[in-house]
């Protein structure tokens, strides 16, 4: 993430990056997902923009991609 709360986003050509949906779910509150975190072991995680921001520093080590759409929310 930015200075500003917002993630960084690391592009992989091997990871897709597909637009997220208002039916994606944040995997820890339930709200509206805004990030989607590719992981090195295949699994996937989706957050809010505050959850994103919280769990940040222990997701980039393990994360191949983070798509970052939490500019939507301003």
């Amino acid at each position: 993430m930015t200075e500003g709360g917002t993630v960084d986003q690391t592009l992989d050509a091997a990871v897709p990056t597909v637009e997220l949906l208002a039916t994606d779910r944040c995997d820890r509150c339930g709200a509206q997902a805004y990030v989607r975190v590719n992981l090195a072991s295949g699994g996937e995680l989706m957050f809010c923009a505050h959850h994103a921001h919280e769990y940040e520093s222990a997701l980039k080590p393990i994360a191949v991609d983070i798509h970052d759409e939490t500019a939507r929310l301003s």
